[in-house]
């Protein structure tokens, strides 16, 4: 095959699972979140148990008046959805779904690019905040710079522990060196990488830079229509890619039961990122809003304490054997 041809066909994978997962899991939260809250509106539209409510979504957004605001930096203020949009889909080309060349672009420094990539998505919020000439957006911005920052710290330092682990920062490497015995000794990380995945995501309860009771809806207050709807695929991107990151790091990937990895791994690697989604919309259900000064409690005397620790007992144990 012309080396063309597999770079094409590469990155239009990419695209297609950028374009598609993330409207799997929109369209999952409005089924979970209806059936556990008792929500009756998502489970009508298209009849049978509300299967068009994220088409009726969509026409909704496209429909919407596009407003930029008088005093809005107008280049900034359009351009902020789209810079939101582009580390998800840097790192979706890194992600291994399946053994060999189940990947967009295998690197060896894999584990070195991902939070490199994602720490970019920071400067999409400050420019929505910043641009939109609106106090209500500028200090949800600067809740998020803070939170963002911070929660860097301990996602990073958890990630470390596997690749201390594997002896590899290669994704695909990090797979093969896993055993299912990890899940026990490198389950203090798995938690830390998954809580901090949240806050970096801003999912609830670590939702404090948009905070509707208080600040109408952050740094998104001023964004109607499309540009707001960008903002939302990026939030369901980032739960395809932390759920994604988690099952590489810490669940095996594309490794199943009983050895069954070769022909379904992509299936295994699928369903272990369904599986993880489906967590992230439980805990919106499930936990309120984290105040200012939990949120960063949290980070900096527990999450950060505890992927030290896990550094420490991984280096011991690689020392051990």
């Amino acid at each position: 095959m012309p080396v063309w041809l597999e770079l094409l066909i590469r990155v239009l994978s990419v695209v297609v699972a950028f374009l598609t997962l993330p409207l799997v899991v929109g369209q999952a939260e409005h089924k979970v979140m209806a059936h556990m809250q008792g929500r009756l509106g998502p489970m009508y539209a298209g009849a049978f148990h509300g299967w068009a409510q994220l088409v009726a979504d969509g026409v909704k957004f496209v429909q919407k008046e596009d407003i930029t605001p008088r005093a809005a930096d107008r280049p900034v203020f359009r351009l902020a959805p789209i810079i939101a949009l582009m580390p998800y889909l840097i790192v979706l080309l890194v992600i291994p779904l399946g053994p060999g060349d189940l990947v967009g672009q295998a690197l060896d420094v894999g584990l070195f690019l991902v939070p490199a990539v994602l720490g970019l998505g920071v400067v999409a919020v400050l420019m929505s905040a910043w641009a939109s000439a609106n106090k209500y957006s500028l200090l949800g911005g600067l809740r998020a710079a803070a939170q963002l920052l911070g929660y860097e710290l301990p996602m990073v330092l958890a990630a470390a522990s596997v690749a201390m682990a594997a002896g590899t920062l290669s994704l695909p490497g990090i797979i093969e060196a896993w055993h299912p015995w990890w899940l026990l000794w490198q389950l203090p990380a798995l938690l830390v990488f998954f809580i901090a995945g949240l806050a970096e995501i801003r999912r609830p309860p670590f939702d404090m830079p948009i905070a509707d009771s208080e600040l109408v809806f952050g740094y998104l207050t001023e964004y109607t229509g499309l540009r707001f709807a960008f903002f939302l695929l990026a939030e369901y991107l980032g739960i395809v890619v932390i759920a994604a990151l988690t099952t590489v790091l810490f669940l095996g990937g594309w490794q199943g039961p009983f050895g069954l990895n070769a022909e379904l791994g992509w299936l295994w690697t699928l369903i272990k990122i369904f599986a993880v989604s489906f967590l992230v919309i439980w805990f919106r259900v499930a936990y309120p809003r984290l105040r200012e000064d939990q949120l960063q409690r949290l980070c900096w005397l527990v999450l950060v304490p505890v992927a030290l620790g896990q550094l420490v007992l991984t280096a011991a144990v690689r020392l051990a054997l």
